[in-house]
């Protein structure tokens, strides 16, 4: 099967990674990749949030499949134009994306159909919406409406810190047009996971459940990241957690959407606070994330292409498939991956040092460095961005995953690395 993916984060190199090592006949073309994926698959400089651009390129390339990665294209309805120049898409339709897209029409939606969430109200004028936030109870939180890159929702503690975030989101021009409308929101307590879900239409097929780490820092201090690391599967699984997630979560949202005309076709990422062993939905996003992606690839056995596949055009039987997503095997139950990244970031960061030690990280037994922000300069590899890579380790259990893990980051060396040293510190107490 020839694969185009469309992204050029770690996601996608770790999606890139896995759909050649269940397919390894097969072709995969990134645009606009990265440094990992060009050097084991063909990289096109083509902007993956430009319809025109990436419709010609398909044209190109005739893929099989068309993987879209990032949420932005898909909000920009980049998979629309694809289906209906004929190619096969995973990846939902504009509309269907709006679940990521608007916090307001995923919060609407939710109440709308009983979908277990935090208490809301929507504001659309900042003098209006800092009065609101500085009464009732706290902590609460405060979300932009639109895109953010992971980084519009913000805990406060305090009236101050309310009136705060309020104006960093919809005063300022920090988050643009993302913060013309806000969410605040009561704060959910529990413990967070993530639940993947490959979809079509009403029917899916669950993935193991993950848990990401948003915080910069250990003990989940500092500002919100796209991601510093994530581990799978979450130890607290159980069956009757997860067939929570299902009727609770999972079912009522993709019939809500069908309902409304934008039945969902892609991953469906449901991110949940799971209290006593009752979930509840922080937030909905509409593609696979990262860095739990990283983690999760090692994991997944032999049917994960057929499955987008059957995702993008019901070829194949569901049932068939999800015994098949993830590998059986015992010697590879768990999955951990440390996010190396750059000095300053989440803020303003360095890039163009030099990196050394991939190579050996990757000789490590059941080790996998991702790149997300990478450039290969003559004969060595150099940072350019602010998350550079993510070091996964796999073993039989998450002691051994979250080991190796960390070995291969030790490897790993480039001026003002930044990473966490806790990732998976709530499985292992």
């Amino acid at each position: 099967m020839k694969v185009l993916i469309l992204g050029g984060g770690g996601r996608e190199h770790a999606l890139a990674w896995a759909l050649g090592r269940q397919d390894p006949g097969g072709e995969i073309v990134v645009a606009p990749g990265n440094g990992g994926t060009g050097t084991a698959h063909r990289n096109v400089p083509v902007r993956a949030d430009d319809p025109a651009q990436v419709l010609e390129l398909a044209r190109r390339e005739a893929p099989d499949l068309v993987v879209i990665g990032p949420e932005a294209p898909l909000v920009a309805g980049v998979g629309d134009r694809l289906e209906d120049a004929g190619y096969a898409v995973f990846g939902p339709s504009a509309r269907a994306a709006e679940i990521e897209g608007s916090k307001v029409f995923a919060k609407e939606l939710m109440q709308s159909y009983g979908v277990p969430t935090a208490a809301f109200e929507v504001y659309g004028d900042e003098s209006v919406a800092i009065e609101a936030v500085q009464k009732g109870l706290f902590p609460k939180v405060v979300k932009a409406d639109g895109l953010a890159a992971g980084k519009g929702a913000i805990v406060v503690e305090t009236p101050t810190e309310g009136a705060a975030a309020v104006h960093l989101l919809m005063g300022s021009e920090t988050f643009g047009l993302a913060g013309r409308r806000i969410v605040i929101e009561s704060f959910l307590r529990g413990e967070e996971t993530s639940a993947f879900a490959i979809c079509r239409d009403e029917e899916f097929l669950l993935l193991p459940l993950s848990q990401d780490h948003k915080r910069i820092g250990e003990g989940d201090s500092g500002p919100n990241t796209g991601g510093m690391g994530a581990y799978a599967p979450y130890p607290r699984t159980s069956p009757e957690l997860l067939a929570r997630i299902r009727e609770d979560v999972l079912t009522p949202t993709l019939r809500a959407l069908a309902e409304k005309g934008r039945p969902f076709r892609g991953l469906l990422y449901a991110g949940l606070m799971i209290d006593q062993g009752r979930p509840s939905v922080v937030e909905f996003n509409c593609r696979f994330g990262d860095p739990e992606t990283q983690a999760l690839a090692p994991l997944f056995g032999a049917d994960f292409p057929a499955a987008l596949r059957w995702s993008a055009t019901g070829e194949g039987d569901p049932r068939t498939l999800e015994a098949g997503i993830v590998a059986p095997s015992t010697e590879a139950a768990a999955s951990a991956t440390v996010v190396l990244a750059s000095s300053g970031y989440p803020g303003p960061y360095r890039t163009g040092d030099t990196i050394d030690g991939i190579e050996a990280a990757e000789r490590l037994p059941e080790t996998w460095v991702f790149h997300a922000g990478t450039q290969l300069r003559g004969d060595h590899w150099s940072t350019s961005g602010g998350r550079v890579l993510a070091v996964t380790g796999r073993g039989a259990d998450l002691r051994t995953a979250i080991g190796r893990a960390y070995e291969g980051a030790s490897l790993v060396q480039f001026e003002g690395k930044v990473f966490r040293r806790d990732i998976g510190h709530r499985a292992l107490v």
